[in-house]
């Protein structure tokens, strides 16, 4: 299959998906507007045509492995691109992202975001932002769910190095669940920039999880040791060799 011709199926996938989000936001807003589970239904019929229109599309074949969790969990995931995203909220049953607050101005995705009870954080204020996420956390988590954070912060390129940021122990710490790491090797086939969506077997794993009370040096030491050798792995499965991307 030609690059071009690849790229084409791309561009038609990517004004699809896009398009479609639009339909079902309106179809579903005056249900969700109102519901929480309207919108946790629109959402999740969303991620479910997505992942099945990437395979016939694009070539991209979703898999989830693990156990995925069910009951109130923090899951702290490698975040590589979109996909991911619509992987794992697929996936459990109840979604909580945390996300940057920039996104509850984005027209649909804002109003779901907020009737699913993801949590915005200011990424501009380091100390003040992680005090007010664990104080917003705690009070969306009186309703169950698996809350979902991004350790890195944001998406990052496949073989690409970023720290772990320090706000993922604290929730650790405040919450008193487990937490369970995700890798994955979606950024693969689909990028965090650009449009051409590459065939192949995407992947995110649930891993097992860390229990409450490791002390925080050892659970981030320990977390970001399970997620980068898995999501290595993963990559590697597939022939791309993160190594050599340094």
């Amino acid at each position: 299959m030609s690059h071009a011709f690849q790229w084409l199926r791309s561009l038609i996938f990517m004004i699809v998906i896009y398009l479609w989000m639009a339909v079902l936001g309106l179809l579903f807003a005056p249900y969700a507007l109102f519901s929480k589970r309207g919108a946790l239904q629109a959402c999740k019929l969303y991620a479910r045509t997505t992942i099945w229109m990437a395979r016939w599309m694009v070539g991209i074949r979703g898999e989830v492995r693990g156990t995925v969790p069910t009951g109130e969990v923090m899951v702290a995931a490698k975040h590589q691109s979109f996909f991911d995203i619509m992987l794992i909220f697929d996936a459990v049953p109840h979604g909580k992202f945390i996300m940057k607050r920039e996104l509850l101005w984005t027209p649909i995705i804002g109003i779901y975001a907020k009737r699913l009870g993801c949590i915005p954080v200011n990424r501009g204020k380091k100390g003040a932002a992680i005090a007010k996420m664990v104080k917003d956390v705690a009070k969306e988590f009186s309703e169950p769910g698996q809350l979902v954070i991004y350790p890195q912060g944001t998406r990052v390129a496949p073989g690409a190095a970023k720290p772990y940021k320090v706000g993922t122990a604290v929730l650790y710490e405040g919450l008193q669940n487990p937490c369970v790491p995700v890798a994955t090797n979606a950024g693969v086939f689909w990028p965090r920039t650009g449009i051409l969506r590459k065939p192949g077997h995407a992947i995110v794993e649930f891993l097992d999880p860390i229990e409450p009370g490791v002390e925080r040096n050892t659970f981030m030491t320990r977390l970001e040791d399970m997620v980068e050798t898995r999501s290595n792995a993963l990559m590697r499965e597939v022939g791309f060799d993160p190594d050599a991307v340094h």
